[in-house]
This record gives structure tokens, sequence and C-alpha cells, in this order.
């Protein structure tokens, strides 16, 4: 019986350093050693050598899988691990200030994502649970592997797929090998804020060796980046009806243009040390630590529009209108608020995974594995103030005429010089805020912290049968405790001279920042935050009169229990060979919150404590099975129940409410809550994938898939019980909130499809040239109750279309990519750093580089050493973000220009 077994092809690969972590596990066999002497024939290198290896990876994993292998030691296809993710097929990122952040997998959005470290799940730094890919260097990682299709013995399980980030196993890898890497950054929009720079660099080194006879070795990396990111933003407050009559176009509601500078700063460092003394003992530590700042210096002028009638402004006289839209208007006698803002984010991650196996005779052997994960998150979101005058209607204002650009956003024309430090005062133009008197807000600071930690311990053990269709069962236990909290800070600023505006100290005052991209010209501009850090500012804390501030920090904890059961098969089945598994996990889940029940009170927020949490079993069934249909051609099968926990920021125990002591309705309490009962999502999931692996960098490949969601999270109305907190309250003690339940469900479903070409195998004359192709198309109906209408899944783009062109041959290496993906609701940052989802445009973003390895030259003097030029966003695409239906009415237009790296490759 023909059985799945590594190739020779990636077996050399394996002894490289590249093999997975479950060829780590096992001793070599003889025909494994035999394999190790024929090595030196097998020319493997550069992005075929990744190619070669992602290829062997998916035909000899158990499950529906896509892979990315590093080219080499430090050096994985892209400057960063969601943009590699971002080629393969049903895999689509969001780029958020340029570079690619969050992965959506199947059409299901990072919420419905897990990732993992060696198998471990990531603690993450942002509200919810989706890891961010840019807090990890891809340089010190060995390859990414992303499972569609669940097994038993897989812990971190989601409905859209799991992605695997693995490090290196220096024991494998066999050899001392020390490699160092440098790339300088430049951007082409130059440095927008005069105290920015549009320069950059990263760097790293990795070292890799062996001792005591290969059995103990080392793998140590560290790696730096500084990052500048520079970006002309148009940003709109929507679309009203003019002068708020529906029989009238939609106008402008108002605009928030502005240029950011950014600096992203990260440092990365990976250790692995593995000891093998025998073939049946084997321990792996690894530890890998992040540190990641990203400070951004954002400057514009804010412009009510129609919302700011007899506020802001005189009114919109429309001069043009377009197919319900004014294209062409005034502004008249508007006001404005210049700001000079900024975002700074102090973010870390550490993990930490002790790893043991131990073979007990030739049929059974046992893991134990512990591991901890946590990450921190400090941002400080800093808004300063200044105009003419202070509060609505006073001070100097303009008449601003304003054109759509056909493009996406508006072109301005203006009368006041709006970089005059004698004209444009600090203080707030206009009367958003009262926290210490009228008119008294200059500005705000949210300065909200996260908290996640995640410990797991696991306990398997695996026995092998001699003979019969099941190869092996493994079974065991894994418990994981995760602690994650947020505290949501807040506070309005007031400067100490209120209620006087006052001229930008001279200390403070920097060169003018240009919105010519928009029309506007020149803007004061200074540095907010040394002037905040001096004590200018009076600060009042947001949560002692804002409802909704004092109803946004929790703590949220977990404790999962999971036992599993899964027998690999190896038999045939009607006269085909076929491999795979079959399994059970029992999943219990005890969860809780710790909240907030807060109301207003004579203008004054009250809080209550609050506590609530609940616990609940799933049962989780899962098959995979691979038939050989043909030499070299796969058919895989496999079925699941999947879940996905619900986000964490909607499980919190924070209620707000208000109290009407007469309603006429009989409902004493109406508010707000989230919801510590939540259950997660689930789904039934069904694939079918078709594989042909016609050469050994070549191979086509066919899925198609359907995922029957069982109950989606949705905000709803519910009944919350009131006199529980408040027993001695009169009245009717249930009360209305609006707050996420488990609703009805629906499917996602699509087909896949992907090609790997070597054009080598066609003619010599072609030698080196290839191609990577690969699209997707999902669909998916969602509804919240069985009458309502569906709703659009947040992350899915219907349609998907990565290409990649390369060419590598005697040490000459070029290759341009693109990636394609449609229109689809995306997450993106709102007022106070809160999140919300919109729809985003549809987008093609293209990557090239060129290098030339000098090991090919014939210089002795020069082996090991290669130089690459790359360029990100090779045709500056945008980033765009609508309301509606639509697409004039642009909320975001993000221009982030192209990114040049060049830099030097050594290994020795």
């Amino acid at each position: 019986m023909i059985q799945f077994k590594p190739s020779l092809l990636t077996l050399a690969l394996v002894a490289a350093g590249a093999s997975t972590q479950a060829y780590a596990a096992e001793p070599l066999s003889q025909t494994d050693q035999n394999a190790e002497e024929a090595i030196e024939v097998i020319e493997v290198t550069g992005i075929r050598r990744s190619l070669k290896e992602s290829q062997s990876l998916k035909m000899s994993s158990s499950s529906i899988v896509e892979a990315i292998s590093a080219e080499d030691i430090g050096k994985l296809p892209d400057v960063s691990i969601a943009e590699s993710l971002a080629r393969l097929p049903g895999v689509a990122a969001q780029r958020l200030d340029g570079r690619a952040n969050v992965i959506s997998i199947r059409g299901l959005g990072p919420d419905f994502t897990t990732a993992t470290l060696n198998g471990r799940e990531q603690a993450s730094v942002n509200d919810n649970r989706g890891v961010e890919f840019d807090q990890y260097p891809s340089e010190l990682l060995n390859r990414v592997v992303v499972y569609k299709t669940p097994d038993a013995s897989v812990m971190a399980q989601a409905i859209g797929g799991t992605v695997d980030m693995q490090t290196i196993s220096p024991l494998i890898h066999g050899e001392q090998t020390i490699a160092v890497s440098m790339r300088g950054e430049l951007n082409d929009l130059g440095a927008l804020n005069s105290d920015s720079t549009d320069k950059g660099y990263r760097g790293s080194i990795s070292y890799v060796d062996q001792f005591a006879d290969d059995t103990f070795g080392i793998a140590l990396g560290y790696a730096r980046m500084q990052s500048p990111n520079q970006e002309e933003r148009w940003q709109a407050w929507g679309y009203p009806e003019l002068d708020y009559n529906p029989d009238n176009p939609k106008v402008l509601g108002g605009a928030k243009p502005f240029v950011r500078s950014s600096e992203l700063e990260r440092d990365g460092v990976l250790a692995v040390f593995e000891y093998q003394p025998n073939e049946t003992f084997r321990s792996v530590l690894d530890i890998y630590y992040t540190k990641f700042n990203d400070e951004q210096r954002l400057r514009g002028i804010e412009i009510p529009g129609q919302w700011g009638a007899g506020w802001g402004n005189a009114g919109i006289t429309a001069i043009e209108n377009s197919d319900g839209l004014v294209t062409n208007g005034t502004i008249n006698d508007a006001a404005v608020i210049v700001r000079n803002d900024i975002n700074i984010r102090d973010a870390d991650s550490l993990s930490i995974g002790w790893n043991n196996q131990f073979t007990i005779n030739e049929n059974w052997s046992v893991t134990a594995d512990v591991s901890m994960s946590r990450a921190n998150r400090t941002d400080i979101g800093m808004e300063s103030y200044s105009g003419t005058g202070r509060g609505n209607g006073n001070g100097v204002t303009d008449t601003l005429g304003f054109a759509y650009n056909g493009e996406g956003s508006y072109n301005f024309a203006h009368d006041l010089d709006y970089s005059n430090p004698d004209l444009i005062k600090l203080g707030g133009p206009f009367s958003w805020g009262n926290p210490i008197g009228p008119d008294s807000q200059d500005g705000f600071i949210n300065k909200p912290e996260i908290e996640d930690e995640l410990k797991s311990l696991r306990l398997s053990a695996e026995y092998i049968f001699d003979d019969g269709f099941v190869s092996s069962i493994e079974f065991g236990v894994n418990r994981t405790d995760r602690d994650k909290s947020k505290r949501d800070n807040g506070f309005y600023l007031t400067l100490k001279q209120y209620p006087d505006m006052i001229r930008v100290p001279e200390q403070y005052l920097l060169s003018p920042t240009s919105l010519e991209f928009f029309g506007m010209g020149d803007m004061l501009s200074y540095d907010s935050l040394a002037f905040y850090n001096d004590g200018n500012y009076i600060e009042t804390n947001a949560d002692t009169v804002d409802l909704s501030r004092a109803t946004n920090s929790w703590d949220v904890s977990e404790e999962v229990t999971t036992l599993f059961v899964m027998a690999n098969l190896e038999t045939e089945l009607f006269g085909l060979p076929v491999v795979g598994n079959v399994g059970l996990q029992s999943v219990h889940t005890d969860q809780s919150s710790q909240g907030t029940i807060a109301t207003v009170d004579s203008g004054e927020v009250v809080k209550t404590p609050n506590a609530a949490g609940d616990t609940y079993t799933e049962w989780l069934p899962s098959m995979n099975l691979s038939f050989e249909v043909a030499e070299d051609q796969v058919l895989r099968v496999a079925a699941a129940r999947t879940l996905t926990r619900a986000r964490m920021d909607k499980m919190n125990a924070n209620v707000n409410f208000s109290y009407n002591a007469s309603p006429t309705d009989g409902v004493n309490w109406t508010g707000g809550a989230g919801n510590p009962y939540l259950k997660p999502w689930l789904a039934r999931q069904y694939d079918i994938s078709y594989e042909n692996y016609f050469s050994d960098q070549g191979y086509f490949a066919l899925a198609v898939f359907y995922k029957d969601l069982e109950n989606f999270v949705y905000d709803q109305h519910s009944n919350f019980n009131f006199g529980e907190i408040f027993p001695d309250q009169p009245g009717n003690p249930i009360g209305n909130v609006t707050q996420p339940q488990n609703g009805e469900g629906g499917y996602v479903q699509g087909i896949e499809a992907s090609l790997s070409i070597d054009f080598g195998m066609f003619t010599n004359a072609l030698e080196g040239f290839g191609t990577i192709l690969s699209g997707s198309y999902t669909d998916s109906e969602v509804k919240e109750t069985p009458d309502s209408e569906p709703t659009t899944l947040p992350g899915l783009s219907e349609k998907t279309f990565n290409a990649t062109v390369y060419y590598e041959a005697r040490g000459f290496e070029a290759r341009i990519s693109s990636r394609y993906r449609s229109d689809f609701l995306g997450e993106v940052t709102k007022i106070s750093l809160q999140r919300e989802n919109v729809n985003i445009k549809a987008e093609t973003v293209v990557d090239a580089q060129i290098g030339y390895d000098f090991s090919e030259s014939g210089i002795d003097a020069l082996y090991g050493l290669s130089v690459q030029l790359q360029v990100n966003n090779l045709t500056n695409e945008p980033f765009t973000s609508y309301f509606g239906d639509d697409k004039r009415e642009v909320r975001d237009f993000q221009n982030y220009g192209r990114n040049y790296m060049l830099g030097l490759n050594y290994k020795f």
C-alpha cells in the first residue's frame, strides 16, 4: 500500500533546519539517514527553497493547510508576517497605517482567527483576542502554517482558521550558522511633519549552534526595526441632506483631513534551547519577546460642514450637485479647529514555552507542555485644539469653497492664514465640553491600558499500534487560564489660563505643516506633547461625567479545560490508500467578568461594582481523510464542529442605565450592557480539496468549503434584572438594555484555487522563472433573527486574488507580487480610540524586489553576501473606507506613498 511520506526533498529541507515540529520529535530511520547522505546534491535556495518546503508541508499534512517558509535563516519572503499570509489562498489582510496588520481567513475576520506560536495560543495587545501580526518580527520565524481544517489535537481552534508561527529547531538545523541583515528604509512622501523623519532601518542577527556531540542546540535571534510611515488622510464626518431636507442632495457633514507621520520602533528577541541526549527524550525551551513603540504625529484642520450649521458656520451654499451629492459648494462664515494631535502606543509581548517528549517504548510516548503568554499595551491619544476664538460663534471666520475631486476627497479654497500664531491661538474654538466651566475643553487625552495573560498546561500520550487501520491513538488534557483587563482612562484638558486663549509659546512652535494636498495651505504646528508634559493643562477625569467612559473598563477571566482523543488512520478505502484522523474534544469553559454598573445623578457618574459569569461544555468532533487518488494526487475530505470564543470586550459585566420613576411604558430602567454570559460562536464545517503535485515545485489545488454558523453574536434588546442590584428601588425591577446576545446563524461558503509553476519544467530557456497564482470566491448569509435581513460579516471579501511572478537563477532574484481583495466590512479606530466597523473599498497592493547573491559570483571573499532592493506599495494604492452604498461618500481616504528598502544579508 502506498503511504504518504516525506519525499527526499522534504528530508533535505529537514536536515537544513526547515523541519516541522512533528519531524523534530521523531528519530531518523535508516531511510532518513540515507537521504541525509544525498542532501548535498539537492540545491534549494532563496524563493525556490521557500516554495518547495511550503509545498512539502502542504502535501504531508493530514489537514488542509497553507504554509510559508523562510528562504534562509532570518529571511521570510516578505517584510512582515501579515504581508506573506495575505498571499495565501483564501487569506486577506487589512492594512493599518500602510502595513498589513490583521487577517481574514475564508471570509471570516480577525475575530474568527486564532494565532499560535509553536502551537500555543498567544495573548494579544488589542481589546479582543485577535493577534496583530506586525508585533512579530518576521526575521525571527522559520515558517507559518495556516490550518484551515482542525483536528482534535489542535487546542486553539477557530472557525476561520488557526495561524501557527513556528521557530527553528537548532538540532535539526544541524550546523553552526550566523546570519546578519541590515536594511535602510525611505518613504517617498517625505517628512510631512517637520518633527518627523522619512528614513528608517531594520536589522537582525541570528545564531544557531550545537554542542555536546549534537545533543544540545541553541538558536538566538535579535531583530530591530525603526520604520517611518507617512500619510495624507482625508476623513469625513458623514453626509447628511443639505439643510436637513430629505428632498435635497447629500452634502459634506464635516471633515477632519490631516497628515500623519509615524515612527515605529520594534525590538524582538528569540531564544530556543533544545536538548536531546538520546532517541527517547527531547526537551525544548523557547522564549520570544517583542517590544513595540509606535509614535504618531497628526496635524490637520477640522472643518464643520452641514452638521456645523448654526454653531460652526452659517450654512452651506450648493453650487453643483451630481446624482444626489453636492460636488461643489461654499461653507459660509466657517469656523475651524486647528489640531496638533499625538498617538503613542507602547506594547510588549512575552511568550515562554517548555515542551518535553519521552518515548517509553516502541508503542508508548508521552508529552508535557507548559507555557505562558503575556501582552501589555499602554496608549496615549492626545488632542490639542487651537483656533481664532473660544467657543461657538466667537473669533474670525472664513469663506471655504469645496469641490469633490473624483478620487474620494475634496479640495478646499480659503482666505485665512492658518499658520499665523497671532491668529490661531491655543484654546477650544468650539463648545464641545464644559469640564470646569463653559467652553472649557481645550483638548483631550486618552490613556487606555490593556493587560492579557494566558497560561497553559498540556499532558498527552500516544499509543502506536503494530498493525491495523488505526496507526495510533493520541489522547490528553489541556488546561488554559486567561485573564484580560482594560482600563479606559481619559481626561479633558483645559488651559491653566482659561478662559483666555493664549499664543503658542515660542519654545513649542515648529515649522508650519503643509495641508496643500486638500488645498488648505500651511497650518500652525507645535509640540503639543511637550506642552502637555510641561504641565500647561488642567486635567479632568472623564469617567466622573461621561457614562460611556465609566463603563468601558473591565476584567474578563476564562478557565478552559479540554479533553481530547484522536485516532490516526492508515488504511485503504474504496481501493485507495487513505490516511487521516478522527477525533473528539470536550471543551469545558468557566468564564467570569468584573465590571461596573453606572448612571448619571445630578451631573455626576455613580458607580456600583458588578460581577457575573457562566459555565458551559461543548463537544467538538473532527475528521480529516486524505485519499491518494493517483501518484502525487490527493483528495482531502474534512468535517468538524468548531468554536470561536466571543470577543472579550463584549463579555464584560458593565451596565450603564438611566432610571425613570414614572415611565409611560412601565419600564423604569433602560441602558446598555456587556454580556458575561455570551456563548462562543459555533460552526459545523465541511471541506473537500483536490491537490495535484506535478513537480517538486509545482502543484494545483482546488478546494470548496461550507461553514454552517450556529449562533452568531449581535447587539439585541434584552431584559436585565436591576432589582438584584438595587432591591430598594421602587417600580418594575426588569429593565430593557441593549447588549450582545447569541442570535441566529447562517452560512459561509466558498471556493479556492491555487497554482504554482516552475517554468523550467517546460524548457531550459525558462529555468529560474515561475509564478504562484491563487484566488477565492466567498459568499455568506447570516441573520440576527429568522425574520431579519442578512447582515454583512466583518472581514469578508467576496473575491480575493494573488499573483507572484519571480526569477531566480545564477544568484539573481527578482519578483513582483500583487494581492487584490474586493470590498469588505473592516474594523477601524473611531473617537476615543474605540473600534467600529466600516465599509472598506476594494484594493490591489503591489510589492516588488530584486536582489543578488554573491555566493554565486565565484568570488570567495563575497561568499555568503547578498544584496536586495524592495519596494512596498509600488503603485501607491490608497486605503479607502466609505459610508453606506455610495462610494463617493468617503469616510477615509489614506495615501501612504511607497516604502523603499535597500539592504545587505550575510551568512557565515
